[in-house]
């Protein structure tokens, strides 16, 4: 670390690690499993306000993953983040290309947002319907926390399919940008 280290920089190198993980993952997943679910999904005795009841598919955890990126993105810049991350989102993304490329630029979406952080503006409020009422800081904590979590979510659904994510491997391959 040298001394031009900023707030953004550490948040940044933080999402990096978990673009790689999230990423590779997706792109680790064979096409055919991204209709896998774990379980049959429907747990009763859930909180309704933790939607869905059901488990997400594997296509369903990307596609969260990659609305939700846009949506805390939308959030730090000031603008009205996209509806119903929850629910799959507005995106028409569906194939395994699609969804990759729809993932991918989100995270070039939070980079270029949690870029515009700094020690002045870290502790702005910021207001939405995602991670709000926050700070741009806090809001930088729940994206890199957002996307842990759901990478843990795909590590396992990828473990159940016999396939060792790649974040794992003695040599983990590199992100593919063009799909």
């Amino acid at each position: 670390m040298s001394k031009k280290e900023t707030v953004a920089s550490a948040f940044l190198r933080g999402l990096r690690y978990q673009e790689y993980e999230v990423r590779s993952a997706a792109e680790a997943m064979p096409e055919e499993k991204y209709g896998y679910r774990p379980a049959e999904g429907k747990f009763g005795n859930e909180k309704p306000e933790f939607e869905p009841a059901q488990v997400r598919t594997f296509a369903q955890q990307v596609k969260h993953v990659a609305c939700a990126n846009f949506a805390f993105a939308a959030e730090l810049d000031g603008h009205t983040p996209p509806a119903a991350c929850d629910k799959d989102g507005p995106s028409p993304a569906k194939t395994k290309r699609e969804l990759l490329i729809y993932l991918r630029d989100s995270f070039v979406a939070t980079r270029k947002s949690l870029g515009a952080m700094d020690a002045k503006n870290m502790f702005d409020p910021i207001e939405g319907p995602y991670a709000g009422p926050n700070t741009r800081l806090g809001l930088a904590t729940v994206i890199v926390w957002h996307n842990a979590d759901h990478y843990g979510q795909m590590a396992l659904y990828l473990r159940e399919n016999n396939i060792v994510p790649p974040a794992s491997l003695p040599n983990p391959p590199e992100l593919r940008d063009r799909y």
